[in-house]
């Protein structure tokens, strides 16, 4: 609690300190002006309504990349044009081509940026140079919206309900917008002053335009937008939304089938102008995709992606300090049933229920962000049969859960950040608790050129007895210029524990490291920009000290004025190193031969219809045998603006690699493997229109792995030969999944999803089988069918307001 206290402290001081603006750096801001209008335009892409005649305008644009501040050409002159009624607000883009037939216009579902060329907008309602609303419209008129952070952290799962229509002609193209007030965040204000900007991208030139001039050299995007002002007396409408969901699902698995019919809703509320309330009853997260699961041989468990929307959109305040985690929400239970010698478990749920779950998000107009996460999930039991007697148990493996996220961000000098962020999970009955509070600082000079950062973290869990640990960072970097560099250091402690509402892994180690980085963001005579980089990481145990590795490291890119990419690098490690955790013991370690890794890598222009990647990995260990071969394809073919399909293959072959083999009592054993792996995937996606598509993902994972010979494992970190331990630990996973969706988004923000998924695996004790014969034994394992239809409908309290109206 003292961690708590002393962390509000310090945030709450250094608001006040900062309360007053800091002086503006001299950094040139265009600025718009806007009328008031009665009639709205329709928007149709058609810019012939007379209200646009007298609008006001934004022109003269200027290069961000790739000549950084070049004035655009008279022969792609853009013009916007910006009106504002009570409702919301509308943009009005004329984008001029020589020759319009050659616009790049690949359709793409929403939020995929295609071959497109785009139009699109930033608005900062609190004009605060932190964060922003990013709306996209693509020549295909395809939408794309996001949320953006001066960090970098973009939200692209942020979804807004917004209109537009696009119109090609014999000039260029055109594009109408309207914005509703209720997708945006801005202060309650009489009078409106907003920080905007506007990007227009050539797909054919690769050129990047913005209204308001972005200097690549130093600080953000979002420092350099201009001002739109004029919005005055305007009644933001009440922001209530509801989404209710209808699914279906048939499944077929083992020979038995089942049916099930779903329903729920998503709701939407603004509790004012700045603070949203989110919620979701009844949640079915039956469609989101399969995970990529892979033959894990390492000390630490995977990391999934999470891909469920209500735990991915708008969430960049919980995601501060990563002390949240949101695939424990409704994940596996966290703990195994007890169960006697003749006992055994014949049903195991897979998942935790998740019952419903609730956020609050939002930003004052003195900068502080407030963001609280609410979830519960629903109590699930195992069922134990004794084989003896033949009677049935049922044994709790995770009770009714309580899942708690607090986030305090105080935001100043318009380029700064404190923040304090708490988590919190309480399990019913006599199971584990935990919480975990972190205070982070993030602080840049007046110009953006230099950056102090740092985190100060706690974690406490309660089982049997109350465990503590701490984790803490400090650093220093230059972020701008042609030469940049930054010095950090880490610590965590022993007893760091987050794993019930986070993710953690590594522990009682502390780390420190330096990085120069030279770039070249002007085009030279050959290349459009240059990044050379330069690391070294120096690590060790924490308590006692014990030296693990230094890793030296050197990577680089180039692209050419032709736009094709390649870069490569070296990675070594002198010492070799002292590995803590493969022992899977505290205490002990053992020790890895040193290697050079050396890498390369192209990909070729992608507004070409054939685009590719390659990159050949190589690790060569200062052991003989010892090799590891990473290589990565990625071929794209763009058959239409409507067709397109990727593949990706990436092999991987270590040799004479030493891992963890087992444990008896106090002896640990290591073994000497050989390890070969194949994953292969195939996406396509057939466009109909820019609300309607027909997609494809394939993935195929195989991988096997052969111990050669076994060793005890000495207190030094050396190994003995043995003849001890004889497991076989021989196997091969693969893993088959198919996902063949179509998805119509037929009305704004209602979107029908039809989806069949066919999905298998296994792991066999064998190795080294015939290519042949491990497809013929993974097609004899049960396979999982599924077929699910999803239906979404919007619902704005606004409109929907008119449908009961009685008629006069």
């Amino acid at each position: 609690m003292k961690l708590i206290f002393a962390a509000f402290l310090l945030l709450f001081s250094v608001t006040n300190i900062y309360s007053q603006k800091a002086e503006k750096d001299s950094i040139s801001r265009k600025k718009i002006t806007l009328i008031k209008i009665n009639d709205a335009p329709k928007i149709d892409g058609i810019l012939d309504e007379e209200v646009w005649k007298n609008a006001p305008v934004a022109e003269n644009f200027i290069e961000r990349n790739p000549e950084n501040g070049k004035p655009e050409s008279p022969d792609f002159k853009t013009t916007v044009k910006v009106l504002y009624d009570d409702t919301g607000i509308y943009f009005g883009a004329t984008m001029i081509d020589p020759h319009p037939e050659n616009i790049q216009k690949q359709l793409a579902e929403r939020d995929d940026i295609g071959n497109d060329d785009v139009f699109g907008i930033t608005i900062n309602g609190y004009d605060d140079h932190q964060q922003a609303v990013l709306f996209f419209v693509q020549a295909s008129g395809v939408q794309a919206d996001a949320k953006i952070m001066s960090t970098a952290n973009d939200d692209f799962s942020w979804n807004a309900v917004w209109f537009s229509a696009v119109k090609i002609n014999e000039n260029g193209w055109t594009v109408e917008i309207k914005i509703p007030y209720s997708e945006l965040r801005f202060p309650k204000k009489e009078v409106q002053t907003w920080g905007i900007n506007f990007i227009r991208m050539i797909q054919k030139t690769r050129q990047n335009l913005t209204w308001n001039f972005v200097d690549n050299k130093k600080a953000t995007y979002l420092m350099y937008d201009g001002i739109l002002e004029g919005i005055q007396n305007i009644q933001p409408p009440l922001r209530l939304s509801l989404t209710p969901y209808f699914s279906t699902y048939f499944n077929h698995f083992n020979g038995k089938s089942t049916a099930n019919f779903n329903g729920g809703m998503d709701i939407k509320y603004g509790i004012n102008d700045a603070f949203t309330f989110d919620m979701t009853l009844i949640p079915d997260f039956g469609q989101t995709s399969f995970d990529n699961s892979i033959l894990n041989l390492g000390p630490f468990e995977q990391q999934f992606e999470e891909q469920r929307s209500f735990f991915t959109e708008g969430t960049e305040l919980f995601n501060k300090g990563n002390l949240f985690y949101s695939r424990r929400i409704g994940g596996h239970p966290s703990v195994d049933p007890e169960t006697s010698v003749d006992e055994k478990v014949t049903e195991y749920p897979s998942k935790v229920k998740l019952f419903n779950a609730f956020k609050i998000s939002g930003r004052t107009n003195k900068g502080l962000g407030i963001g609280f996460f609410n979830g519960i999930t629903e109590k699930m039991e195992a069922q134990i049969l004794n084989e003896k007697t033949g009677e049935t148990r049922n044994e709790v493996v995770e009770p009714w859960t309580n899942y708690n996220v607090l986030v305090l961000d105080q935001r100043f000098h318009e380029n700064s950040s404190v923040t304090l962020v708490n988590t919190n999970v309480v399990r019913d009955g006599n199971f584990r608790d935990a919480n975990s509070t972190a205070f982070l600082w993030n602080i840049n000079d007046k110009k953006n050129i230099y950056n102090y950062f740092g985190a100060l973290k706690g974690s406490w869990v309660m089982d049997d007895g109350t465990k503590f640990g701490s984790r803490g960072q400090v650093g220093f970097a230059k972020n701008s210029g042609k030469n940049r560099f930054s010095f950090d250091g880490n610590y965590v402690t022993k007893n760091w524990d987050i794993n019930d509402l986070g993710f953690s892994t590594s522990t009682n180690f502390a780390n420190y490291n330096s990085y120069y980085g030279y770039r070249i963001l002007e085009p030279t005579k050959k290349f459009n920009n240059i990044y050379l980089n330069f690391n070294v990481n120096y690590y060790h145990r924490l308590a006692p000290y014990l030296f693990t590795n230094l890793v030296i490291n050197h990577n680089n890119q180039f692209t050419n004025k032709n736009f094709r990419s390649y870069g490569g690098g070296f990675e070594l490690t002198p010492f070799g190193e002292n590995d803590i955790y493969e022992p899977r013991t505290a205490g002990r370690f053992s020790k890895k031969p040193s290697y050079l890794n050396t890498w390369i890598w192209t990909e070729s222009d992608s507004r070409k219809k054939f685009q590719y990647n390659v990159n050949f990995d190589y690790y060569a260990y200062n052991e003989t045998g010892r090799n590891l071969v990473n290589l990565s394809f990625y071929l794209r073919y763009r058959f239409s603006d409507q067709f397109n399909t990727i593949w990706r293959f990436n092999p991987s072959f270590s040799n004479n690699e030493t891992g963890f083999a087992g444990k008896e009592g106090t002896e640990i054993y290591m073994g000497k493997r050989q390890r070969n792996t194949y994953e292969n995937s195939l996406t396509s996606q057939y466009t109909f229109n820019e609300k309607m598509s027909l997609s494809l993902a394939f993935r195929h994972y195989y991988s096997d792995v052969t111990y050669k010979s076994f060793f005890t494992l000495n207190e030094d970190g050396t190994l003995t030969p043995t003849s001890q331990f004889n497991k076989n630990l021989n196997g091969t996973y693969n893993s088959w999944n198919v996902d063949l969706r179509y998805s119509w988004w037929f009305a704004p923000g209602s979107q029908l999803t039809l989806m069949y998924r066919n999905a298998v695996d296994d792991y066999l004790e064998i190795s080294r089988m015939k290519f042949k014969d491990n497809f013929n034994t993974l097609f004899n394992e049960p396979m999982v069918n599924n077929i699910s239809l999803k239906l979404t409908y919007y619902l704005d309290y606004n409109q929907a307001k008119h449908w009961f109206k009685k008629k006069d």
